[in-house]
């Protein structure tokens, strides 16, 4: 997710920090100052309850440009008093906050309601729309606030209604849409304003599950065009693992873990964050290159049909994949073929080569392979850009993924497919045709620069 947002300006880049959260704390009560310098000093949330409720502790992370950043916990963790302070709606009792290098911790109300304005878009769980007002002007409104013409504003809202579904809504009120609908509004408001950062609060928290998944795929959609920065803020952990770039996961205050899906799902910091993984939909998380196994099976289009075959009988598989100059993928072969091209003198693979029965991205979900994987007679094939085979799947393996088993499976011997042909006929093949001159498997990796 790196496309740069319209509204970031040139000084904004992919990948650059645009909200730096350093040592935040944020402390409710009568010393709030007291409570954050006794925490500082080592004290416990219980302990510093005499002056004061420490709703955020010691928060430090980055949000990088273009990134979705989730910040996930239960009811009374920390989470929407931390998304509060990095717009100065709550004030931060200990630690530093800054936007794109300009710190917020300390800002006139003056200087907060410019950020607000110009960097910082928000949507509520509880939409937060206007009774009163239309719902295109309710989408307009960023812009309104900003000084912008009502001609313009009124052409760039309806643009936002239409992209977010709402064509033909734009005089009702919000009274006459459902939740979901009103929720859009949300969104052609926040995105409509042109911000730099937009803050999510439980945002989709409220709407039915159907409903809200469907937002869930318009925000990702969204946020992949335009590449904006989006903190969001959620108790549901698949919620976050389907949204997130990276996840941070609170607890009384506290983040006990910052990490990718991948990392948290895979290697969970604690016991806390294990039981918050152990029900999540594994298959829509973890993708095919988290998942993927060095390729065995591989022979080059220059090897010939002997080499091919020698490589399926040493292997005990039935088919192989083939790879042109610089490893990339051009097709399959199977021992059966191959027996027949050795048995007639031929010595070109490519008579034999068939398309490979199922090729997938690194970044594809594995609950997109079962199907694939039952269709194919070989591990789901896994290619890069310039189609060089970087690994594949084995059904096994796609099976572990599932399961708190490692995904890597050393100990379970991948034999996909079976031989068609007996290792005794294809060694008597080899010999009746000239001998098993043939390089071994390990001659074909040597040949290759990696491991069949």
């Amino acid at each position: 997710m790196s496309h740069q947002n319209v509204g970031q300006g040139a000084d904004a880049k992919p990948g650059e920090i645009a909200i730096s959260v350093d040592h935040a704390t944020k402390v409710f009560g009568r010393r709030p100052k007291e409570a954050a310098k006794r925490l500082r000093a080592g004290a416990s949330r219980e302990e510093v309850k005499p002056f004061g409720t420490a709703a955020v502790i010691d928060a430090s992370f980055d949000v990088r440009v273009g990134e979705i950043f989730v910040v996930m916990g239960l009811s009374g963790s920390g989470k929407s008093t931390l998304i509060r302070l990095l717009n100065g709606l709550g004030d931060t009792t200990d630690g530093s906050i800054s936007v794109f290098g300009h710190e917020i911790v300390g800002m006139s109300a003056a200087e907060l309601r410019k950020v607000r304005r110009e960097q910082m878009a928000m949507v509520f769980q509880h939409f937060a729309l206007f009774p009163h007002r239309t719902v295109l002007e309710n989408a307009a409104y960023g812009l309104e606030i900003q000084g912008v013409p009502v001609e313009e504003r009124g052409e760039r809202a309806r643009g936002w209604l239409s992209r977010v579904g709402l064509d033909g809504w734009a005089d009702s009120l919000p009274g006459e849409l459902s939740g979901g609908m009103q929720q859009r509004v949300g969104l052609a408001r926040a995105f409509a304003a042109g911000t730099r950062i937009l803050l999510m609060d439980e945002a989709f928290s409220a709407l039915d599950p159907l409903i809200r998944r469907e937002m869930q795929e318009l925000l990702v959609e969204l946020q992949q065009e335009l590449g904006m920065t989006i903190v969001f803020i959620t108790h549901d952990l698949n919620e976050a693992m389907f949204l997130g770039d990276r996840i941070a996961v609170m607890r009384d205050g506290r983040i006990v873990q910052l990490g990718t899906p991948n990392d948290i799902l895979t290697d969970p910091a604690n016991d806390y964050v294990a039981q918050f993984v152990q029900d999540v939909d594994r298959a829509r998380v973890l993708t095919a290159g988290d998942v993927m196994e060095p390729p065995r099976a591989v022979v080059p289009a220059s090897a010939g049909p002997r080499a091919a075959l020698k490589a399926m009988r040493d292997l005990q598989t039935s088919a192989c994949f083939v790879t042109s100059a610089g490893r990339k993928l051009i097709g399959v072969v199977r021992d059966k073929d191959m027996l027949r091209l050795v048995r007639d003198g031929g010595t070109n693979i490519s008579d034999a080569l068939k398309p490979t029965p199922s090729i997938v991205s690194p970044d594809q979900l594995i609950a997109e392979l079962f199907e694939l994987a039952v269709e194919s007679p070989l591990p789901v094939a896994v290619v890069d850009e310039q189609d060089r085979l970087i690994g594949v799947v084995p059904r096994v393996t796609l099976l572990a993924s599932l399961t708190n088993l490692p995904t890597m499976t050393t100990e379970i011997p991948i034999i996909e497919p079976t031989p068609d042909v007996p290792g005794a006929i294809i060694t008597a093949t080899l010999e009746a045709t000239g001998g098993t001159g043939s390089p071994a498997v390990g001659d074909l990796a040597t040949t290759e620069g990696g491991a069949l």
